[in-house]
């Protein structure tokens, strides 16, 4: 016969309920009820019933996780954290790959309504397009990323200050002429003005929107000229295409002081670039990157970068989540996590 629930309760000394907020993960237990009810769950064998037990409570025990783009290194850490944290609170996630499109985010936010899974963690890159604003009643959702918005809950990091503070370390090293790359792929006046932090005239993505507006702000601190001959465009950040607009760039301009790369895949493009340029880093130029990923301190030069506590990142979308699930009627809040400068050798000489 299967063990159920009441049987792991009596052999453990609790209640039934006490089993359930053990397996769910989502009330605190004692460490040694806890303990007890897990040796019951393994000599028992119990194996949780989903399916009636999302009959019992609406639930599935799955949430989904919605990030533009896989191949990114930085979206695997975060599919990593999301999934091994998850597990601790008893649920499972499912990985989707929205490619930025509304069709895709739209999909996903209907099988959250239609309890196929109870609840979504989704990362738009611009909120204009995204179906968030769109798709009618929304399910339990909270955003990760950088567009400007107060609908639902969303964790991130002021990419504005820590723009802004990177771009101030690589003045601090004597660099005036700083190229950044990975801004939007656009044309800009002669004043160089840039664009607001979460201007909804202001094209591209959300993050290249607020880290331009960061650099802007340390060089207008600086007293240093805005030029937008050092702001190379880029639609897609992977390293790929990085290595081609910087190596394009350096055959028809002067080299910069440094380049300031908006993540740490375009630094490794950027990088390249270099390499094949036959030019120094960081003898004859400066690079520095955004995310800190893994990769980033193996990169030759090791990498300085942006960096901020993943795991609290991640911890927090999933507690917002938790809230969202258990009372759609919480009003939405922000989580801002902060983020640090990582200084390597990319950009000491």
């Amino acid at each position: 016969m299967r063990a159920t629930v009441k049987d792991v309760a009596k052999l453990a000394g609790v209640s039934p309920k006490t089993v359930s907020n053990v397996i769910n993960g989502v009330v605190f237990v004692r460490p040694e009820t806890r303990a007890r009810v897990e040796q019951a769950v393994a000599e028992l064998d119990y194996v949780p019933n989903m399916s009636a037990r999302g009959l019992r409570n609406g639930r599935s025990g799955m949430i989904a996780l919605a990030l533009p783009d896989l191949l990114r290194p930085y979206s695997a850490e975060i599919v990593h954290l999301v999934v091994e944290l998850a597990h601790e609170r008893g649920w499972g996630v499912q990985i989707e790959q929205t490619a930025a499109e509304p069709k895709r985010e739209f999909e996903l936010l209907s099988k959250a309504r239609a309890y196929l899974v109870d609840g979504l963690i989704l990362n738009p890159v611009n909120l204009d397009d995204s179906a968030v604003l769109s798709a009618g009643p929304l399910p339990p959702l909270v955003l990760i990323g950088d567009v400007d918005q107060d609908l639902v809950s969303q964790v991130a990091i002021d990419n504005v200050a820590a723009a802004r503070d990177l771009t101030k370390h690589l003045l601090a090293q004597g660099c005036r002429r700083i190229a950044v790359v990975g801004t939007p792929e656009v044309p800009r006046g002669s004043s160089g003005a840039g664009v607001l932090a979460g201007s909804a005239e202001a094209p591209g993505t959300a993050a290249s929107r607020l880290r331009t507006a960061g650099y802007h702000q340390a060089l207008e601190e600086a007293g240093v000229p805005i030029d937008p001959a050092l702001e190379i465009g880029l639609d897609r950040w992977r390293p790929e295409g990085a290595a081609t607009v910087v190596g394009k760039y350096l055959a028809e301009h002067e080299l910069p002081d440094a380049f300031f790369c908006f993540t740490d895949t375009i630094a490794s493009g950027t990088l390249s670039a270099l390499w094949s340029a036959g030019i120094a880093v960081p003898q004859q130029t400066l690079v520095a990157g955004f995310d800190n990923i893994l990769e980033s301190q193996f990169m030759i030069p090791p990498l300085t970068t942006v960096d901020f506590d993943r795991r609290a990142f991640v911890e927090a979308a999933l507690d917002l989540l938790g809230e969202r699930m258990s009372d759609k009627s919480t009003s939405p809040r922000r989580v801002m996590v902060p983020h640090r400068i990582v200084i390597r050798n990319s950009t000491t000489r």
